[in-house]
């Protein structure tokens, strides 16, 4: 299974995503969700599906997007997938 599919297969749990940032090539860490609808404001997606994953970060309490080919490693139920 791909990074991006595990990351689509958890189903709301937590996870720990690492992946390289688009804008400034920078690794970094986040602790996610995806499927949190709680704070949405309506309006329509602007990112591409099949290039981003749209998570739910709770330390920005905003929502981000995450490339699908940019995905290093993901945490899931405490088992690292590379």
């Amino acid at each position: 299974m791909r990074l991006d599919e595990r990351v689509l297969a958890s189903k709301g749990r937590w996870l720990t995503v690492k992946f390289i940032k688009k804008t400034t090539g920078e690794e970094r860490v986040m602790n996610c969700r995806i499927d949190v609808t709680k704070h949405l404001k309506g309006g329509q997606r602007t990112s591409n599906p099949d290039e981003y994953i749209v998570v739910y970060e709770p330390v920005s309490k905003g929502y981000r997007h995450i490339g699908r080919n940019s995905i290093l490693s993901v945490t899931d139920g405490g088992v690292t997938y590379t």
